[in-house]
């Protein structure tokens, strides 16, 4: 469970800027990132163990 002062970016690591997570908020309000890159290549998780420190697959998102 994370810190209420703990940042989105310590939480998740690198899923938190990744442009192919997705955030996932279930019914009771829990938050998991899930890897698109799992949808087509077997070597990612669905949902990759929190924070993801190296990932091969990582790729920032886009400044908006």
């Amino acid at each position: 469970m994370p810190t209420p002062n703990q940042s989105e970016s310590q939480r998740a690591g690198l899923c938190a800027a990744c442009r192919h997570a997705d955030v996932v908020t279930s019914s009771r309000g829990a938050m998991f990132y899930r890897c698109r890159r799992s949808e087509t290549d077997p070597r990612f998780p669905k949902y990759p163990a929190l924070p993801v420190l190296m990932c091969r697959g990582y790729e920032a998102r886009d400044p908006a």
